[in-house]
């Protein structure tokens, strides 16, 4: 059953966000300082209330106050009384707050090769040339059975083709030196930005966002990107990572009454500036699938103009702050932002949209049948929790108290693409020396003479590693077997760690390093079906 959510009201309406038709998606427009910020946590916590997770940017830290319990300052009490509304219950929302950097929230990790090389490339900002060698270092890799976690894998990589470009020509095309090193720098400076602490793992598990508190409220995710909206590429590469993730982890739902998760995407001009127009074409799929399996996506940025047509076509519930129109190019962007709403016959809404407060908007949103409302005058109802930011000392406190404390603070580095690239180099060197140290009366053929390298270098001493069961498929995610270990073995750790998982309905144990890993490991696992048709990045839209 579609629960009404009140985010706004006039003298005489009420305008409700309809439960059941949040996945249409939406958006929240309007200059700096007209009120967004309020009307974002306002949505936000009246999800959270009905039991839907939400994930958002704080890009100014003004967010983390929906931690605490508001109060009835005499502003929102003024707010109150212009809408002949009652004092709350005033409550803070069950939050997790996470950080790609570790400081101000539990760090969030994705591994190179879930990450992809269309999402990657862009991230470093390559051209076609570079961006097709990438994409064959990930071929590469996947064909051997190497896995490619963190920078300093991909790196070896990249490294690897270019001493080896004659052998992988022929197979795999030409490989660029020049295409290589201008990989190579620039993720050195995608690394010096934060792509060191974001690339590894343990890998962000989307479950441990989709969680509600014993109240049956979901947990607002708060991701603290004041620090990483100084690198836009990294900060719009990583939600569109999460979408993605959100793509392929979530079954079909169709339509439902009430949303799995919300996602609000702050700064989402920074989604669309300079993006060549394949990825375009493959955010629009994303917004478009992503509805069927219960996801809402919000656009939160300063004017509808920054989003492109072919996805402000698909957000059916809008809030529409002041804009200012202090040149004809403003003027412009004032009037076609007007057209986006359905009109209201008592307003003007160009008009309108530059006479606006602080807190007031134009409000339009889907009805019972799917159909946008016409557009309506009203003020945003302020939220029961707090507006405005938290201490240190408190935000740490959430943090340790928090059903991830301790599960991604450690950093696991396990045997990946880095490690043996640099122990083949080490083994075939201490094999020439070896075989230049014996008597040079050895002859050819005999049962002493140490075994030669293969042409493509891989070697065979050591073998070249078999690849797993199933083939290493196109985005990488292929877990390495463990070795036994005296007094039980992995088989009896996956024992325990699932009988963990699936024993009891108690309230949720924190994990440790080692099943955390396993884990994670699992996850990998499990997803290599199909990994030779999709990479993971945006599911399988974005086979080419």
């Amino acid at each position: 059953m579609s629960k009404p959510l009140l985010i706004a009201k006039n003298s005489e309406i009420d305008l409700n966000l309809l439960s059941d038709w949040a996945n249409r998606h939406g958006c929240i427009t309007g200059a700096t300082g007209t009120g967004k910020t309020v009307t974002l946590q306002a949505m936000a916590q009246a999800f959270s209330d009905i039991g839907v997770p939400v994930f958002m940017a704080d890009v100014k830290g003004d967010l983390s106050g929906m931690a605490k319990a508001g109060t009835a300052s005499s502003k929102i009490q003024q707010r109150l009384q212009a809408l002949q509304l009652d004092e709350p219950r005033w409550q803070a929302c069950p939050v997790t707050f996470w950080d790609v950097f570790g400081k101000q929230g539990h760090p969030v990790r994705a591994t190179v090769s879930d990450l992809g090389p269309l999402l990657l490339g862009r991230m470093l900002n390559l051209n076609d040339t570079q961006e097709g060698v990438l994409q064959l270092a990930f071929k590469i890799a996947d064909d051997h059975g190497l896995l490619l976690l963190d920078t300093k894998d991909l790196r070896a990589m990249l490294q690897y083709l270019a001493e080896n470009a004659s052998v992988f020509q022929t197979e795999y095309g030409n490989i660029s030196a020049a295409s290589v090193g201008a990989i190579q720098r620039s993720l050195l400076t995608i690394s010096e930005q934060g792509g060191e602490q974001f690339f590894g793992e343990p890998m962000l598990n989307l479950d441990d966002m989709m969680q509600t508190d014993g109240d049956g409220r979901g947990y607002v995710n708060i991701l603290a990107a004041d620090q990483l909206l100084q690198s836009p590429r990294l900060y719009s590469t990583f939600l569109l990572w999460m979408l993605s993730e959100l793509y392929e982890h979530l079954p079909e739902v169709g339509d439902v009454d009430q949303p799995k998760m919300v996602f609000f995407f702050d700064e989402a001009h920074l989604l669309f500036d300079e993006a060549p127009k394949v990825l375009l074409q493959k955010i629009e799929q994303v917004v478009r699938l992503i509805r069927s399996k219960g996801v809402g996506v919000y656009f939160v940025t300063q004017n509808p103009l920054d989003i492109p047509d072919t996805v402000l076509g698909q957000l059916g519930n809008r809030v529409q702050h002041a804009l200012r129109a202090y040149t004809p190019r403003d003027q412009k962007a004032v009037q076609a932002a007007a057209e986006t709403f359905r009109p209201n016959p008592e307003l003007d809404t160009a008009a309108v949209i530059a006479e606006l407060g602080v807190g007031e908007a134009l409000v339009s949103f889907l009805d019972e049948k799917g159909r946008p409302n016409i557009v309506e005058r009203a003020l945003i109802v302020p939220p029961s929790s707090q507006i405005g930011t938290i201490t240190a000392d408190e935000r740490q406190q959430v943090m340790q108290t928090s059903i991830v404390a301790g599960v991604y603070e450690k950093h696991i580095d396990r045997e990946s693409a880095y490690e043996k690239l640099t122990g083949r180099v080490a083994t075939r060197a201490a094999t020439a020396t070896t075989a230049a140290d014996k008597d040079e009366s050895l002859q050819p053929g005999s049962k002493d003479e140490p075994a030669a390298a293969d042409a493509n270098g891989w070697g065979n001493a050591p073998s070249a590693p078999a690849r797993p069961t199933g083939g290493a498929g196109s985005n990488g995610r292929v877990a390495q077997p463990a070795q036994q270990q005296e007094g039980g073995g992995v088989g009896d750790t996956l024992k325990s760690v699932f009988g963990n998982l699936l024993g009891g309905g108690g309230l949720r144990r924190k994990d440790n390093v080692v099943e955390t890993m396993i884990k994670s490991t699992v996850r990998t696992m499990g997803s290599q079906v199909g990994r030779e048709i999709i990479r993971g990045v945006l599911g399988s839209i974005l086979k080419k």
